[in-house]
């Protein structure tokens, strides 16, 4: 599937295939929060835009345009304005991106990478047609807060989601004892967490020196059986090829 990006001006944005790396994450006590590999899979998913500069953004909290001041490093213009008021910062993307036929584009902040006093916004723009750029908005939390973005970091997050989907997925409840097998794996993994969460208090135990449990990670069933051979450990979207 082709995804392409129509630069408006000699300078593209600033693309990158999105890292499964955080820096929080790196932060954790032995880097514990790479083992959520839902994590890994998400930071990973897609591409990211990053600020060509850096500045700081500021709102008093009123409704009007002027009510967020934003100052940009020395020397630079800031890629963020204030457009629509009631606290929102707006970056401007000087490009058309394109999907195939059925396909939009989701954009949204960076995966699992939490900003204090500002909250990105989501947006899902029909790209296959639409030969109308877009704009990435942030959402201050709360009167008096600053943000600040440094040159290089990413903005704004993207990747194709099929158009309709959703409206063909059939959602229903269901009593997990409608699927005995389905039970039967849930109870031996079940079983199985508790039994290695108390040896994790075990000096010298093997919950211990194993420090965490691997079966999904692996992509294996409680049973240590492969469950998908098309099961995920890393994802590594390929980089923008530039064919100006």
């Amino acid at each position: 599937m082709k995804l392409t990006c129509f630069a408006m001006h000699d300078e593209p944005p600033l693309l990158r295939p999105a890292p499964a790396t955080r820096d929080w994450m790196d932060g954790t006590p032995q880097a514990y929060a790479y083992r959520c590999l839902p994590l890994n899979i998400a930071n990973a998913h897609g591409w990211e835009i990053l600020c060509r500069t850096g500045f700081t953004a500021h709102w008093d909290g009123g409704a009007g345009k002027d009510a967020i001041a934003i100052t940009p490093d020395p020397g630079t213009v800031a890629p963020a304005i204030s457009h629509f008021g009631s606290g929102v910062l707006t970056f401007h993307i000087e490009a058309l991106f394109r999907t195939e036929p059925g396909w939009s584009l989701y954009a949204q902040g960076p995966v699992n990478a939490p900003k204090d006093g500002i909250a990105p916004l989501t947006g899902i723009i029909e790209t296959d047609w639409a030969p109308y750029s877009f704009t990435m908005n942030w959402k201050f939390t709360a009167p008096g807060r600053v943000a600040r973005f440094v040159a290089g970091e990413p903005f704004c997050a993207i990747f194709p989601v099929r158009r309709r989907m959703l409206e063909d997925v059939e959602p229903e409840i269901r009593s997990i004892k409608d699927d005995p097998e389905l039970e039967r794996r849930f109870q031996e993994w079940s079983s199985g967490r508790m039994r290695f969460n108390a040896e994790l208090a075990q000096p010298g135990s093997p919950a211990q020196a194993e420090k965490w449990q691997k079966s999904y990670y692996l992509g294996l069933l409680p049973d240590g059986t492969q469950a998908d051979p098309d099961h995920l450990i890393k994802l590594r979207p390929p980089g923008f090829a530039d064919k100006r």
